[in-house]
């Protein structure tokens, strides 16, 4: 079984949290018994999460090796520069090493639902969308892309995954998706 869920701003990409006081998990989204997550979103990242019930699946979805495209639609602060989007596009040094060449293009906004609680707005600090997409899946590796090059990310909203994309679905809605179409061929 594989479903795609649009995850909420503010949900934690598990069932369970033991925090005091807990925060919104998976667990009250009514999604089927013994799917778990393939792969992740922070809390403060929506969008497309894939859960599985096939550990076999899950691993092709979500090991690098089999690089499957992610694509997000990221609003940045800042205009972004042709030198900006070009240091996207051969890959950007990161702590924990570079990371692989990313497809990147300036958007206009796209029609989102709205984030509660709302980006802040700031009348002098003009903001833009880029369309990312990567074929790795490092800790908040969008996030850390961005700032790298000097455009600091406001709102990150994951579109799709492989072959399968949000099409329609509302934050903390899931349908069931055909596993065998679910992955595609590499960024390469």
């Amino acid at each position: 079984m594989l479903i795609a869920f649009n995850k909420p701003y503010g949900v934690l990409c598990q069932f369970t949290d033991r925090s005091t006081p807990p925060r919104p998990t998976l667990a009250g989204f009514g999604l089927p018994p013994g799917v778990y997550a393939a792969g992740r979103l922070d809390h403060d990242s929506e969008g497309l999460l894939l859960l599985t019930d096939d550990g076999g699946l899950a691993h092709r979805l979500t090991d690098p090796r089999h690089k499957q495209p992610k694509t997000y639609q990221v609003q940045v602060e800042g205009e972004p520069r042709p030198e900006q989007l070009a240091a996207l596009r051969r890959g950007v040094e990161l702590r924990d090493g570079p990371t692989r060449p990313a497809k990147v293009e300036a958007i206009a906004a796209p029609a989102l639902w709205p984030r509660d609680p709302p980006v802040r707005f700031r009348r002098t600090v003009p903001d833009a969308w880029l369309q990312l997409v990567i074929g790795e899946g490092r800790n908040r590796q969008v996030r850390r892309m961005t700032a790298a090059v000097g455009l600091p990310t406001l709102r990150l909203v994951r579109v799709a995954i492989g072959a399968v994309a949000l099409d329609g679905l509302e934050p903390g809605q899931w349908r069931e998706v055909d596993p065998r179409h679910a992955t595609r061929e590499s960024l390469a």
